[in-house]
């Protein structure tokens, strides 16, 4: 009984290629010998090396030295460069790990149709057969490479950031060794007093901003939909076409423009009210009154978003449900409850989980409006209006508090990904997808 496969799976697992090479698929087993043959020149080189700075970090600081009696500048290891390589290293090890994995299935599975009594197949036909059957497959290799380059590993280095005590002024390489801390920064941010109020104060007017940004534009926009799409509402074009404008401009200059009609007591805003005797507000300088002006011009610049993801929405609802309702002597109120929110959440409410989650995160209309002040002192390095990710901003470029930073980040993360899981699962769109499948 022929042993083909039993033979190409030692020879693979021994070394990448000699299986393929076995089973007579020649410039199939080249080709992986070259890849092993690269990788164990690169590994032999650096692999020693990342683990030894993935567990230390370095161990040498920037220091001075009295050569001849002259002080001399030592370069020392620099903490957060070392990471880096050696994460990257891990990462192509990695990838070199399932590359020799998928050498010794390809082997195996070419030797087991050899014991069937099958001829195995040239390289050209191989080809074929990926562009045949495996090309979807194949043509995302390069993107996965750049997703895991350019998005998971700088997460993983985040995450890795978060464990160490990374931060200015003490603990900033070259001059100074950066440390593994563990769950320290967590603790500080979670449970120190000096961090934890900020940290609890800012999530909580970030929860309270993501709630009422969400909610004000989503049934303003659907407000402004169901009016224009009212009968007898005449020249319904020029109101979309109106109602569109502050999507249709750069949310930047939006977002700036109204920056200056809101400044202070010299602003065209409290010069209006002035005007008409009602005195000027501190829209910009007062914490409350901050609150009110970013949810205000968030729902200038969002409802019209909302406007025509509705208006889409309602031509889609049969007239006849409106008809039978009117015939059941049902009011506009019922016709509204009972037929439109119900098919117009069913058809947006995954939608709304992203505007949602999207709040969370809504860097520019925090950072362009109010920049996250007024200052409040009671906070470490955040204002009054503060996101959770305009304080990670600051503290990231303006404090240097890079680990600190990354533990904020995490959480972020945490928050949007488990709120956007869990809604979005349930909701009727989602259940009866998964129904039909």
């Amino acid at each position: 009984m022929q042993r083909h496969h039993t033979r190409a799976t030692i020879l693979s697992t021994l070394f990448m290629g000699l299986g393929q090479i076995y089973n007579r698929q020649f410039i199939k087993g080249f080709i992986f010998l070259i890849v092993e043959a690269l990788s164990l020149t690169y590994f032999i080189q650096n692999l020693g090396r990342a683990v030894w700075g993935i567990v230390t970090l370095g161990t040498t600081s920037q220091h001075f030295e009295k050569v001849k009696g002259i002080a001399k500048l030592v370069k020392g290891d620099h903490s957060i460069f070392i990471l880096i390589q050696s994460l990257i290293t891990i990462i192509f090890f990695v990838l070199f790990l399932i590359a020799w994995y998928m050498n010794i299935r390809d082997a195996r599975n070419t030797g087991a149709a050899r014991d069937a009594g099958h001829t195995p197949g040239n390289f050209k036909q191989s080809i074929r057969y990926i562009l045949d059957y495996k090309f979807a497959q194949t043509f995302l290799i390069l993107p996965s490479v750049g997703i895991l380059l350019f998005t998971v590993m700088p997460i993983i280095f985040m995450v890795m950031l978060a464990f160490t005590n990374y931060s200015a002024p003490n603990h900033m390489p070259p001059a100074k060794l950066v440390d593994w801390v563990g769950f320290e920064t967590f603790r500080s941010l979670l449970l120190l007093k000096s961090w934890s109020h900020t940290f609890y104060g800012v999530l909580t007017w970030t929860i309270i901003w993501a709630v009422l940004s969400t909610v004000t534009t989503y049934f303003g926009g659907m407000l402004v939909a169901m009016l224009i799409s009212q009968q007898g509402v005449r020249f319904k074009g020029i109101w979309r076409a109106i109602l569109i404008i502050p999507y249709a401009i750069p949310q930047m200059i939006s977002l700036l423009l109204m920056r200056n009609l809101f400044n202070g007591q010299f602003g065209p805003i409290n010069q209006y009210l002035k005007f008409f005797g009602l005195g000027g507000l501190p829209w910009l300088t007062d914490p409350f009154w901050a609150k009110v002006t970013v949810i205000v011009v968030n729902m200038w610049v969002g409802i019209p978003v909302s406007m025509l993801l509705i208006m889409g929405v309602l031509t889609t609802i049969p007239r006849d449900m409106y008809e039978a309702a009117e015939v059941d002597g049902a009011t506009n109120y019922q016709k509204f409850r009972i037929i439109t929110l119900p098919m117009v959440l069913f058809s947006t409410a995954p939608t709304l989980i992203a505007q949602f989650a999207g709040n969370i995160n809504n860097f520019n209309a925090i950072f362009l409006l109010t920049n996250g002040n007024p200052v409040n002192g009671n906070y470490q390095y955040a204002g009054s209006t503060d996101l959770l990710v305009t304080w990670l901003y600051k503290l990231t470029l303006d404090q240097n508090k890079y680990s600190m930073a990354s533990a904020v980040g995490i959480i972020i993360f945490l928050i949007v990904a488990t709120f956007s899981i869990y809604n979005y699962r349930r909701t009727k769109s989602f259940q009866e997808e998964d129904m039909i499948q």
